[in-house]
C-alpha cells in the first residue's frame, strides 16, 4: 500500500505539534512494507521542518501535485511558464490581491504586504533566507503555484481573467490558493502510482480540509481526521479521532497497516 498524509491538521496541529503515536505509526507502517508519502498543498520550499522530515517518509508530493520526490530525488516538477507567471502577478495585484508565490526552493512575497498578518509573520519566521521579494526578482520566479490574501477584493472578476490558467481553492473570503489547471493532490497520487507501477486502489489518503478533497476522492481508501471539514467527512470511508487523540495511529490500526 501507499499511504498519503496531508500536513496541516493531519500530521501536525497549528503549533506544529506531532503526536508520538503518529511518528510510531509511520515507522511501523514502513516496517510493514507500506510506502508513506507527504501530500501537501505547500510548495516544497515550505516543507523544511526537521522533525516532520525526520519521520522517514519515502517521498513528498508538494504544491498540490506539481512536484514529486521519491527516495530523496525529484522525479517530477512542473514549473509555471514565465509569461503566465508575470501575467498572473500583474492581474492579481491589479485587483488588490496580496500574493505569495510558491516554488521548490523559495517563496516570494512582499514583506510590507504581510507585516500585520499573522500567517504572513509565520511565513517570514519559518522561511528565513528562503523568502525572496516579488519585485526584487521580477519575472525570475521559479514557482509551482500561488496563494493570495483577498480580503475586500473582487475575486470573481479576477478569477474570470485567469480562468484559463487556474483552478481555485477558496478557503474563505480572505484566502485563496491558485493551482495550475490539471493539478491537485489527487493527480499527485495518480502520478506517484504511475511512477511506482502501483494500482491507485492500493492507496490510503489521510486529510482534513477542503484542499484534500481530490486526494480523498482519488485514493482507494479515504481517512478523515476528527475535526475535519464537513465536506471531507461526507466522502471519507472512515473518520478517525482527533489528531492529538492518536487519530493517525487509530486509523492505521483499524485498517491493519501497523
Amino acid at each position: 500500500m501507499i499511504l498519503f498524509f496531508d500536513i496541516d491538521g493531519t500530521l501536525w496541529d497549528y503549533k506544529n505539534y506531532i503526536p508520538e503515536s503518529t511518528k510510531e505509526g509511520i515507522r511501523k507502517a514502513k516496517k510493514n512494507g507500506h510506502k508513506c508519502f507527504i501530500n501537501t498543498g505547500r510548495s516544497r520550499s515550505f516543507v523544511s521542518n526537521q522533525e516532520l522530515l525526520g519521520m522517514g517518509f519515502d517521498g513528498i508530493v508538494s504544491a498540490c501535485g506539481c512536484m514529486i520526490e521519491y527516495d530523496g530525488k525529484t522525479i517530477y516538477n512542473r514549473i509555471m511558464d514565465k509569461d503566465d507567471a508575470i501575467r498572473t502577478v500583474e492581474t492579481v495585484q491589479r485587483y488588490g490581491f496580496r500574493p505569495i508565490l510558491e516554488g521548490p526552493e523559495y517563496l516570494y512575497m512582499e514583506r510590507k504586504d504581510f507585516e500585520n498578518d499573522m500567517y504572513g509573520r509565520k511565513v517570514m519566521a519559518d522561511m528565513g533566507d528562503r523568502l525572496r521579494g516579488i519585485d526584487d526578482n521580477w519575472g525570475n520566479w521559479q514557482i509551482n503555484k500561488l496563494s493570495c490574501a483577498t480580503t475586500g477584493c473582487d475575486t470573481k472578476s479576477c478569477f474570470a481573467e485567469l480562468e484559463d490558467l487556474y483552478d481555485y481553492m477558496i478557503h474563505n473570503e480572505h484566502v485563496v490558493e491558485m493551482v495550475p489547471k490539471g493539478f491537485n493532490k489527487g493527480t499527485g497520487i495518480e502520478k506517484v502510482c504511475e511512477l511506482l507501477s502501483e494500482d491507485v486502489k492500493n492507496t490510503f489518503a489521510f486529510g482534513d480540509s477542503v484542499n484534500d478533497m481530490e486526494m480523498m476522492q482519488t485514493a482507494g481508501t479515504a481517512i478523515a481526521m476528527g475535526r475535519c471539514a464537513d465536506e471531507i467527512a461526507d466522502i471519507a470511508d472512515f473518520v478517525t479521532t482527533h489528531l492529538e487523540d492518536d487519530g493517525i495511529w487509530n486509523a492505521l490500526k483499524k485498517y491493519e497497516l501497523v
